[in-house]
């Protein structure tokens, strides 16, 4: 196993951030919290209760962490009476199994995630819930009345169309109100709610669709993406085709495009839903379902196969997020959450957890860089966020297109940096201290569809180090395994859990005996979850990701993450991207150049002199390839699992989805590559 060292991942006197600065070297301190910022936290005042509640001192976020994942009854049941869960009927144990996969959470609660998200409306029903934008319109607001009033109205209307609890409702709607008021309404009478962009391909839909065989879609007969309309009525069509279990259609018209009409399903529009007064507040029932029951189905983002579907409940959404939302994000009633998303990815989901603390958000319809890189931080400034969240990647881009936010927008408001979705590096921390602001809690975080959760993220008590995520979250009980399950510090092993949390899927669906939730994380380590990531765990707790443990690079013995190599490239002039995989012994690494540029032997030379440097000689590939284009999923995921499997000689037809990919013909020249390949 590799130590992390600067010496094998980075030599910072060989690297700048592009400022001509050097830039910090891994785990160099970068900013410390306040004390009034400390003092005024949510962890510390939970830290205050519990002293005072239940008796229990901390001296730190490390002693409160071990207590949480050993005493794991005694932290769920402070996290419950901490936060006031409102439930019909309170559970009769916090955890009836200890075992992985099967441990049962709260058993015998009655409760509803949706009345938790809108508890906020009856303290300020007249205060901004949602700001939502678009390309084309100006900002909206939607108060907490408003949201209430029209998830109700919603509710009533589904409920009058025959939906009942457990039935499944399905979304094909862009990142709009309309979306955010579907998918709480559904929940809120107990339905099942997935979700999935309108640039997904019918054929992605229908895979994942058809597993649930739904009731009801709510579509749209397009969207708008940068710039320009797209027109999915062809799309719908083919959907509503392929699921025949639909009963209802609820169309939402785009821009000129009629709505689509399909004779196999009841056709409604949203104004015939939304047109009658909904029932008072105080009238209205949410439905109190068990404390298994489904809340929505998430998607892996698989390139092969169908993927899985993922049960999520009530109850462990709930109570995972009551926690993660107040103690990771830190929001508060007076905070203003952004992060960049669509509806297909599951923090899209965890945005309307974040209501569970009376913070605001903010809804995107379109392109992170239209009409250019700065858009995310014009809307930060309108509507006065102040956590903000987006992708290491994009922040490259924006660096690479000298978009400087701290000159140019008022973000005086603005106290916190999410960065998710992929490995995070001191350069990508250090861009915003030198651009954004000086005095700002940048974090990372790592969790995923799986937990639909945070699995090590910001801890508001700690310093921020460079490249390093502060600290595993409470409850989580994360460690860092050697093949043979030995616990490793300060060296790349395995991410594990090594005990159950509430937000664990309840199951797949369609896998009755749980074989295919088995395997897929419990596999390696029996009775221990396999989070599939690279990880390393320092003595202080804090913990970096190298990439997915399926795509790492096995040199001599030695496990390399791909994210150091792709960070020694990303400081190469000519360089526009990378992809790195390991075929055999052979360790291949793909080049896309500048448009200038192309892939010369000097160009060569500098990437094996860089990775030799900056890293290690391990670092330095057998082949360097020259390609015209670097294959992503949708989600933003480079694709080197299906590259390494193509060149390993597997069909392409059983290596990836098109309709999953960002642009499916970057795959074509790997494919007649692979028919050459030795």
């Amino acid at each position: 196993m590799a130590k992390l060292q600067t010496s094998n991942l980075a030599d910072p006197s060989q690297r700048s951030n592009g400022s001509g600065e050097a830039a910090p070297q891994w785990g160099e301190l970068l900013w410390s919290p306040s004390k009034n910022r400390i003092r005024q936290s949510n962890i510390a005042r939970f830290m205050a209760w519990l002293e005072r509640e239940r008796g229990l001192r901390f001296a730190s976020y490390d002693e409160l962490w071990r207590w949480s994942v050993t005493e794991i009854e005694a932290f769920w049941t402070a996290i419950w009476d901490h936060f006031d869960v409102e439930a019909a009927q309170r559970y009769t144990r916090v955890l009836s199994s200890n075992d992985m996969p099967g441990a049962r959470w709260f058993e015998g609660a009655r409760l509803n995630f949706a009345q938790h998200a809108l508890r906020q409306e009856r303290r300020t029903p007249d205060e901004t819930a949602i700001y939502a934008f678009s390309e084309e319109r100006p900002m909206q607001e939607i108060t907490w009345s408003e949201l209430g009033e029209s998830v109700r109205k919603l509710a009533t209307a589904l409920r009058n169309l025959g939906i009942k609890p457990g039935d499944r409702v399905i979304s094909y709607l862009p990142n709009t109100t309309e979306a955010a008021i579907a998918l709480l309404a559904a929940t809120a009478i107990g339905a099942v709610f997935a979700s999935a962009s309108p640039e997904f391909g019918s054929k992605t839909v229908i895979d994942r669709f058809g597993q649930l065989e739904p009731k009801l879609i709510f579509a749209s007969s397009g969207y708008r993406f940068n710039g320009a309309c797209r027109d999915r009525r062809e799309n719908l069509e083919a959907i509503i085709d392929g699921l025949p279990s639909l009963e209802h259609a609820v169309l939402l018209p785009f821009d000129t495009m009629d709505i689509v009409r399909h004779k196999s399903v009841s056709t409604h529009t949203w104004p015939s839903l939304m047109k009658d007064e909904p029932p008072p507040a105080a009238d209205f029932q949410f439905e109190q379902v068990s404390h298994d029951h489904p809340l929505w189905v998430l998607f892996s983002s698989g390139t092969t196969g169908l993927p899985k579907a993922i049960i999520h409940s009530h109850a462990g959404i709930l109570l995972e997020h009551l926690k993660s939302e107040h103690f990771t994000a830190e929001l508060k009633p007076n905070s203003t959450l952004f992060f960049y998303t669509t509806t297909s990815w599951m923090v899209w989901n965890t945005l309307f957890c974040s209501l569970l603390t009376g913070a605001s958000i903010v809804i995107y319809d379109g392109s992170p860089v239209y009409p250019d890189s700065s858009v995310l931080w014009r809307m930060a400034e309108e509507a006065g966020v102040t956590a903000l969240g987006m992708s290491p990647g994009l922040v490259n881009k924006m660096d690479a297109e000298g978009i400087r936010p701290g000159d140019a927008f008022d973000l005086s408001r603005l106290e916190m940096i999410i960065l998710g979705g992929a490995p995070s590096t001191p350069e990508t921390f250090q861009w915003f201290y030198n651009h954004v602001a000086k005095d700002l809690w940048v974090t990372s975080q790592t969790g995923g569809t799986d937990l639909c959760g945070t699995i090590a993220g910001g801890v508001a008590l700690a310093p921020v180090y460079a490249g390093e995520i502060q600290g595993r979250a409470l409850g989580i009980n994360v460690d860092c395994w050697s093949p043979s399950g030995k616990t490793l510090r300060n060296e790349t092993g395995e991410l594990v859990i090594r005990s159950p949390s509430p937000s664990m899927p309840i199951g797949f669906w369609n896998d009755e005996d749980g074989e295919r939730y088995r395997n897929s994380y419990f596999s390696s380590y029996p009775g221990t979850w396999q989070q599939g990531d690279l990880c390393l765990i320092n003595d202080r707790g804090g913990v970096y990701i190298f990439g997915r443990s399926d795509a790492t690079l096995n040199r001599h013995g030695v496990r390399i993450g791909t994210a150091e190599i792709y960070r020694t490239l990303e400081g190469i002039p000519g360089v526009a991207d990378s992809l790195a995989v390991c075929v055999g012994e052979q360790m291949i690494l793909f080049v896309q150049t500048q448009p200038e540029e192309r892939l010369s032997d000097q160009l060569t030379k500098k990437i094996r002199d860089a990775l030799r440097q900056e890293n290690s000689p391990r670092h330095v590939p057998d082949r360097i390839i020259g390609t015209p284009a670097i294959p992503y999923t949708l989600t933003g995921k480079r694709m080197e699992v299906p590259v390494r499997r193509l060149l390993e000689g597997e069909e392409v037809q059983r290596v990836a989805d098109p309709q999953m990919m960002r642009e499916p013909k970057a795959l074509e020249w790997y494919v007649d590559l692979a028919m050459s390949f030795n």
